[in-house]
């Protein structure tokens, strides 16, 4: 248990979720019709002062695979991508195209949840009593339209800036990997801060992504055969509903991390779903990224010291989307 039982009552969600949407709102603070959230904080001085971390110009992919082998278990009917070939190398062959002088081709189509790999959590995806983001009516979300104010495509050009790794894994845990259940804490993440180094100190308009090696331990049980567990919606380390206020206080743009839900599963509350999600989306304007892979890029991040990176993750441009597909690139 990381709370601070003067400050966030176990037994009292509804309480604790109010206080913090209190002490944390930024409705009002861009204006009334904002869409942008918390990458207000991300201007065009932070993206060139983002460019200037390329050293080596290495790109590291952030991202999980879209297939049918993924970690989904068709929770709130979300499935693995459904991948089908709409025209084959074998169909060229037969003749079966029907285009002249000997051209052919292959094309595909895929079917999918749009957040059933690595993705970023808009800002209608989630709702507190019947209020979204800055305090627009939740039913404004509707069937067919989707979210027509702060739908994903919204905010598709603005998700490039500088990235800081925060491996919490590491910095906690000699072997690097958090514990399901485990919350982590403020404390924690400026423990991890300390430990790595200046290069991961966190500030407006950073992109954070959060390592708590819980893909490291899946991955493991993937290559023995096991499968994929309960990735998808089971227990697994994450954010504390403590952060709430670290969230807020820096200013962050975003924040991403390796696991299925970004924070801690079960959460520290005796009758909750996901609490830090109701305070952070549609009270902050946070965005929220969830099943990115930062195996690769941590390992590089600890082999020279360097914690900081350009990072680019523009979501696919679904217009009206609470929540769309992503492959970050981390360029150091």
């Amino acid at each position: 248990m990381t709370l601070d039982p003067a400050r966030h009552d176990p037994a009292d969600p509804e309480g604790a979720i109010k206080a913090a949407a209190q002490r944390v709102s930024n409705w009002g603070r861009w204006g009334s019709e904002d869409v942008h959230g918390t990458l207000n904080f991300l201007d065009d001085d932070k993206r060139r002062a983002a460019a200037a971390l390329v050293h080596a110009g290495t790109p590291y992919s952030l991202s999980q695979s879209f297939d049918m082998d993924g970690p989904q278990k068709g929770w709130r009917r979300r499935t693995n991508p459904i991948h089908t070939m709409l025209d084959t190398g074998t169909d060229h062959v037969a003749g079966v195209q029907g285009f002249p002088h000997g051209i052919g081709g292959a094309d595909d189509v895929i079917t999918m949840p749009l957040q059933c790999s690595t993705q970023w959590d808009g800002l209608g995806h989630i709702f507190s009593h019947g209020r979204a983001w800055n305090d627009r009516p939740a039913d404004q979300v509707v069937s067919g339209l989707g979210d027509a104010v702060t739908g994903i495509e919204t905010v598709g050009a603005l998700m490039c800036g500088r990235g800081v790794l925060l491996d919490v894994g590491r910095a906690v845990r000699s072997d690097g990997e958090l514990p399901d259940g485990y919350a982590i804490s403020e404390r924690d993440l400026e423990e991890t801060i300390r430990v790595q180094g200046p290069t991961s100190n966190v500030g407006a308009g950073d992109i954070v992504i959060v390592r708590t090696g819980q893909l490291t331990r899946v991955r493991r049980s993937l290559a023995a055969g096991d499968g994929w567990g309960d990735y998808a919606g089971g227990p697994a380390p994450g954010l504390s509903f403590g952060t709430v206020d670290w969230l807020h206080r820096t200013q962050i743009a975003a924040i991403a991390t390796d696991t299925w839900g970004f924070e801690v599963r079960p959460n520290e509350f005796h009758d909750a779903f996901q609490p830090l999600h109701q305070v952070a989306i549609p009270h902050l304007g946070l965005f929220i990224g969830e099943m990115w892979d930062a195996d690769e890029l941590a390992a590089a991040c600890a082999t020279d010291g360097r914690y900081e990176f350009l990072l680019t993750a523009a979501p696919l441009m679904v217009t009206g989307a609470v929540g769309a597909p992503v492959h970050p690139i981390a360029l150091r």
